[in-house]
């Protein structure tokens, strides 16, 4: 019997625990963190062996395969010896994928991931039967295993993409590559480039990358490496033949000649890097034969994420906006761009070797006070003490709101965009949006 070890007792964790055994393997799952008690109760319902707050080498390192949990970093000590006793460590979807037939579509990127899967999924969803997964929702593994859905849109980080060998959505999209996460590829911008590309190295040219024709970095790229996927672009800015583009106000979307036009007026998410997201969500529909009135009208009906640009409450002729999932630079600089109203900006977090100069128009155009809700927020000071004449520390979420509400004038928006991951403070950015809304709702 085939032994597989997972590290991560999280969603993806569990999910795979489950389809391991269901599939015949000789499962045990650690987490060197707590594992919560639902997870606990399932594991242990399906007498799967599992420990939590440790790892027991003389129990991982006798394993066939391993699925590392994508938050797990190479350089932690165990993953360093799975590695080198020549183990094979995969990723969960990796391993998921090879139980299914079905019809994949990958979406990654730095930004926009999340509601263009969504939406995605929203469109696919009124004529397919279709699974939503990956970094959203119930895991691929545990969906494969009650569902199997004939089709699977898959939310997809460049983390789950180290670990792939085999996996080959049938639609990748790529929507954009900014530096993230450089702190887990050696601060080496190119190694984070390379890793987002992954999601295409299986691919044929009978499968599809859909991708940014706007973005330098994706452009750079495409230049010097070859792969064998059919090409679909979408553009802001220039016409495209063969994908999607921009005309008059309307989303072009061709595809060997058969043509589906949109006018941008009547779309329900607002924003240039949106009208990007929901050109990538209508080709992978058009390609997938949706009819077209259908993507029109998803388009049109979609009701966002939650965490994401997310209108809370007014208050005193105030707008208070959660956008906790902007964990790095460039989704604060899509939510700044937006904002039309003189701006109290709430950021901070774990910086992952972040650059903010990009921000420095907005934040000297739009910004009137800076509140940073951090462990650390030493860098911030340093970076926006001189630009606003109000810029205050505090590492509660319940404070920063009070704070906010005490500066903000009628006409004004409280923006969260922590541009920072949220593990300094919160379990995630959606315990770190929840809290934000909590606060809110108790002014």
């Amino acid at each position: 019997m085939k032994r597989l070890v997972i590290l991560g007792g999280g969603e993806s964790g569990v999910g795979t625990a489950l389809l391991g055994k269901k599939k015949g393997y000789e499962v045990f799952l650690s987490d060197k963190g707590k594992i919560k008690d639902n997870y606990k109760e399932v594991l242990k319902h399906n007498e799967i062996e599992f420990e939590d707050e440790q790892h027991t080498e003389s129990k991982i390192l006798n394993a066939n395969v391993v699925m590392k949990s994508p938050g797990i970093p190479d350089k932690v000590p165990i993953v360093k010896q799975i590695r080198e006793r020549g183990i094979q460590v995969v990723s969960e979807i990796e391993f998921a994928s090879k139980y299914t037939d079905a019809t994949i579509v990958g979406i990654t990127g730095s930004n926009g991931k999340t509601t263009t899967a969504s939406l995605t999924y929203h469109i696919l969803n009124q004529e397919l039967k279709v699974g939503l997964s990956g970094n959203i929702g119930k895991s691929f593994a545990q969906q494969i295993l009650e569902h199997d859905y004939p089709n699977y849109v898959l939310e997809i980080s460049s983390f789950q993409l180290d670990d792939i060998a085999d996996f080959k959505p049938h639609i990748a999209v790529l929507l954009n590559i900014t530096p993230d996460h450089l702190d887990r590829y050696d601060y080496k911008f190119e190694n984070y480039i390379n890793s987002k590309f992954r999601i295409a190295m299986n691919q044929t040219k009978d499968d599809y990358l859909i991708y940014d024709a706007d973005d330098e970095v994706i452009n750079e790229w495409l230049k010097s490496n070859k792969i064998q996927s059919t090409l679909l672009p979408f553009s802001l800015i220039k016409t495209i033949e063969n994908g999607a583009h921009l005309e008059n106000n309307n989303i072009k979307i061709t595809i060997d000649n058969n043509q589906i036009i949109m006018p941008t007026a009547n779309l329900a998410l607002e924003g240039n890097h949106n009208i990007k997201n929901q050109m990538a969500a209508s080709t992978v529909a058009h390609l997938l034969k949706i009819r077209k009135q259908t993507i029109r009208e998803s388009l049109e009906n979609f009701q966002g994420v939650e965490h994401r640009l997310e209108h809370v409450l007014k208050i005193n002729k105030v707008q208070y906006i959660n956008d906790s999932k902007a964990t790095n630079v460039n989704a604060t600089y899509y939510a700044l761009e937006s904002m039309d109203a003189p701006t109290v900006w709430i950021v901070g977090g774990i910086d992952k070797g972040n650059e903010y100069k990009e921000l420095f128009p907005f934040v000297n155009e739009k910004v009137k006070a800076i509140i940073c809700l951090g462990v650390d927020n030493e860098k911030l000071m340093n970076t926006f003490g001189n630009m606003v004449d109000i810029i205050i520390e505090t590492q509660f979420m319940s404070e920063a709101v009070k704070i906010a509400y005490k500066i903000a004038d009628a006409g004004d928006t409280v923006l969260l965009s922590p541009a920072c991951a949220s593990f300094d403070l919160f379990e995630n950015y959606e315990d770190r949006g929840r809290q934000f809304k909590d606060a809110v709702r108790n002014l």
